[in-house]
């Protein structure tokens, strides 16, 4: 199974390219899957547990030497933040942050592209982490705080640059499946996401609700269906615990798909 994560990691593309998107750039890697050799531990969140799959996949380039991984920077007894990885790329120092997130398209937030694309949960958003990563988390590469650990390991910040490893999957509400992105890419849209009131569209479907970590893979046919109903009833579970779950709906028609369930 861990083999279906990488690839499915490996296989989801960047967000944007180069550096469109807030002036962050991109990091751009050969996208060769290999066979993963390595233990992880599955208790792992699925954010720490796709670091440790990059870090599998860094390894197996030789242009990349990791100098260090998941260095929290702290100031006295305060945590700072954390630098996901330092790592030198073809003789070029740089600090890579990694980001692998799931968004629904809300036309009704906000007025841009950027804007619609919030969690499944509407408990987070592009935007916001956006600004995250621009105005704390790659500023904190040069901070005071930051310099002796930098000195550790040889690395001259004046000579760094930095990059993100930002990876998406992207889903479009039911009735707007159509929607073209301008400035995301529009390779990231995976499906589409849908509310109890529209679950009657999908009355001939068979289901299955994937664990969290296999959200990563694509949907694959040998797995136990459920019925409409079963699933109809799973969903006034979600509602219930205001649980926005990712799943498969296989068609008449044999198109498997993925989608959001939301409770909103």
């Amino acid at each position: 199974m861990i083999q279906r994560h990488y690839k499915g990691f490996v296989n989801t593309p960047v967000l944007w390219q180069k550096n469109t998107v807030f002036d962050l750039a991109q990091f751009e890697i050969e996208t060769t899957i290999s066979q993963i050799n390595i233990h992880l531990d599955k208790t792992l969140r699925l954010g720490k547990y796709v670091e440790r799959l990059v870090s599998f996949q860094l390894h197996q380039n030789p242009n990349i030497t990791i100098v260090a991984e998941n260095v929290q920077i702290q100031k006295g007894k305060e945590t700072l933040g954390e630098l996901d990885f330092l790592l030198v790329q073809k003789e070029t120092p740089m600090h890579l942050e990694v980001i692998y997130k799931f968004y629904v398209y809300d036309p009704t937030v906000g007025e841009t592209e950027i804007d619609h694309f919030i969690g499944p949960n509407r408990k987070d958003a592009l935007k916001t982490k956006l600004i995250k990563l621009k105005k704390k988390q790659l500023p904190l590469l040069y901070s005071e705080a930051c310099a002796p650990y930098l000195e550790t390991f040889n690395l001259d910040v004046n000579l760094m640059e930095q990059r993100v490893y930002f990876k998406a999957q992207l889903f479009l509400p039911f009735f707007g499946q159509h929607i073209q992105l301008q400035l995301l890419n529009n390779n990231c849209i995976k499906g589409f996401y849908i509310n109890s009131n529209q679950l009657r569209h999908l009355e001939d479907g068979k289901f299955y609700v994937p664990k969290k970590k296999d959200w990563l893979t694509e949907p694959c046919t040998q797995v136990n269906w459920l019925s409409f109903q079963n699933f109809k009833t799973l969903a006034q579970t979600f509602i219930a615990e205001q649980y926005a779950a990712l799943f498969w709906v296989k068609f008449k028609n044999g198109v498997i798909q993925k989608a959001f369930f939301v409770w909103w």
